[in-house]
């Protein structure tokens, strides 16, 4: 009986390039970042209050960071490669 040998494709298309593996890796930075500017103003003491947890960082700055980088992100999937990389 002859054996029929296996095909490979030439091209693998995978649905991400390089591009957007750089993309995500950067969306997820900036997502760290974010989370990192929430941190603190917390107090040791429970009876004491400390009003560092209301401040411009930790309320409007850093969710500002947090949804831009899952916005980058989103692009960053969506980003379909151009024609000169499809190429390489």
């Amino acid at each position: 009986m002859a054996k029929k040998k296996k095909e490979l494709p030439k091209s693998l298309d995978f649905p991400f390039t390089r591009e957007n593996y750089k993309l995500l890796i950067i969306g997820i930075a900036i997502i760290i970042i974010g989370f990192l500017l929430m941190v603190g103003g917390g107090s040791d003491d429970p009876n004491v209050f400390d009003p560092g947890i209301f401040s411009f960082r930790r309320i409007t700055l850093a969710p500002m960071v947090s949804l831009f980088g899952f916005i980058f992100i989103i692009y960053a999937i969506m980003k379909k490669p151009s024609e000169t990389t499809k190429e390489k």
